[in-house]
């Protein structure tokens, strides 16, 4: 092939992979869909405004105020642990990528973050507790109703030292870290008061170690929707969860670890007080404790319950400016783990459809596109700034390539897949509109004034009609390994949002709008 010829061919690739998605539009979307969430006293600013206030009396069983927070999904129940991880995703999302938003949305973020900040801060409060759900979710999950509606019970659940929970007090430090570096200069007072309750709460993580898992009061109320099966285990087992639309619900089987205790949030609430501080205290932590609480075990995982590809992602940074040389193992195994991304490498991969998507099997699958996508550019950007690259054996990647498999992730999730179908409702002209959601497919409380009883939702749970209220942002769990997508209310793996898919799509989208052909050949 002559040199003309090869560049028009490599200008045909550079126009059809350049972008055609709207960006912004997506990342203004993204961040929307959080006000869909909010529990509590909604401000007189509330964009989504078919949502009503709702849990006005959350704590009050045990005498604590425990209003505001998210909604983790399609539910009413507020779970301590999946809301702390989305709260230290947006903020990392801004950390890393609010430098490139749009201002408006650079303060929309910062709003959200602080919708879930607020709440952190109240499930602290009390001296020697850590309050970690609101909801019985069996109870909640029996219903079909608006959370302005809700009349089941609101339990509350709380670890303490006898009973401990050091996953979610660990992520709950994380969160409180991570968003403490976003109001540093908004709002420095605020700042500091994140700062300070991160570092208690990841004394009480440390100081009273076990899984909130482990109890058997604690085990019927987060399980099996939001257990720790990453964090601590005392055994080898295979884990058993039922099939039905309660019982399976945002679970799926996989075997316990046989390796031991893994305690990822200890060591990643200590990477995020480092950050956040630049306190030598958790650079010895995690130095003096990673080989223990399991930093060898090359997991290559990232979400609400695995922190391993993220910790190794977050920590390798201190190593490549060159600060901390004892750290490269961190790097080591970031580069693993991207290296299962790069189909060029000779590791084994992580599964795609054959569309193109990352793909893991469980449902809500999702999840794993925007947080991988996530630490593929966050990644990159640790690797330019120090102009190193991942090293996959034979070949050694740049920071473009991983670029290039995020734009390819984002880009199929707003449209470019074979359904030919967007899937952030709102985004697109073909998009989700029977998503898993009790808010978004019944009547909003302003068109239908009267109370819709637990069961009598079914009726709209059951309809083949597009939801009244369209959850704009909001992304669902996505297609199967075929890359179908069925638009199925009842399909919760598929049709369900959740918090955790959008908050790392945050940082991949604002990302994408300063660099909208970012990896491509030609530009």
């Amino acid at each position: 092939m002559t040199p003309f010829f090869l560049l028009q061919l490599l200008l045909s690739v550079s126009l059809t992979l350049a972008s055609s998605h709207d960006y912004h539009e997506a990342l203004s979307k993204s961040i929307l869909f959080f006000e869909g969430q909010r529990s509590g006293k909604l401000p007189p600013d509330q964009r989504a405004g078919w949502r009503g206030d709702s849990a006005l009396s959350d704590g009050s069983e045990a005498g604590v105020d425990l209003t505001g927070g998210y909604y983790d999904a399609g539910d009413n129940v507020k779970f301590g642990f999946p809301m702390a991880f989305t709260t230290t995703m947006l903020s990392w999302s801004v950390i890393e990528f609010g430098e490139l938003m749009p201002a408006d949305e650079l303060r929309n973020a910062a709003v959200a973050i602080r919708w879930a900040t607020d709440y952190l801060l109240k499930t602290i409060s009390r001296p020697g507790l850590v309050f970690v759900q609101v909801g019985n979710p069996i109870s909640d999950h029996n219903c079909w109703e608006r959370p302005e509606d809700m009349d089941t019970a609101r339990t509350v659940y709380n670890v303490s030292a006898d009973r401990p929970g050091s996953e979610v007090a660990g992520e709950t430090a994380a969160a409180l870290a991570a968003a403490s570096m976003v109001f540093r200069d908004i709002d420095p007072d605020y700042s500091q008061t994140l700062l300070e309750n991160a570092m208690r709460a990841f004394e009480f993580a440390d100081t009273y170690k076990g899984s909130y898992s482990d109890d058997p009061q604690l085990k019927a109320g987060v399980c099996p929707f939001y257990c720790d099966f990453d964090g601590y285990q005392a055994s080898c087992q295979f884990i058993e969860r039922g099939r039905g639309w309660i019982l399976a619900y945002h679970m799926y089987d996989r075997k316990a670890s046989c390796e031991g205790l893994l305690k990822d949030e200890l060591l990643w609430g200590a990477a995020w007080l480092r950050r956040a501080s630049q306190n030598d205290s958790f650079l010895d932590y995690i130095q003096n404790n990673g080989k223990t609480l399991g930093a060898d075990d090359n997991i290559n995982e990232f979400g609400w319950d695995n922190k391993h590809a993220g910790l190794n992602v977050l920590v390798s940074k201190e190593f490549m400016e060159g600060q901390a040389l004892s750290l490269e193992s961190y790097k080591e195994f970031a580069d693993s783990f991207m290296c299962t991304l790069i189909p060029e490498s000779s590791s084994s991969h992580i599964q795609f459809t054959p569309g193109g998507l990352i793909y893991r099997p469980g449902g809500s699958n999702m999840q794993h596109v925007t947080s991988i996508s996530f630490l593929l550019l966050t990644y990159a950007k640790y690797l330019s700034k120090s102009s190193q690259t991942a090293n996959c054996g034979s070949i050694q990647v740049d920071p473009a390539s991983l670029q290039l498999q995020a734009k390819k992730q984002v880009d199929y999730l707003l449209g470019d897949n074979p359904m030919n179908m967007s899937y952030m409702v709102g985004y697109g002209d073909r998009y989700p509109q029977r998503i898993h959601h009790r808010g978004s497919s019944l009547p909003s409380v302003s068109s239908h004034p009267q109370f819709i009883a637990c069961k009598d939702g079914s009726y709209y749970y059951k309809s083949t009609n597009p939801n009244p209220n369209p959850l704009v942002g909001a992304v669902v769990g996505g297609p199967g390994e075929d890359d179908v997508y069925e638009d199925d209310r009842a399909d919760f793996r598929k049709s369900e949002p959740t918090t955790y898919i959008n908050a790392p799509l945050v940082g991949v989208l604002a990302y994408f709008v300063a660099n909208p052909n970012a990896g491509l050949v030609l530009t």
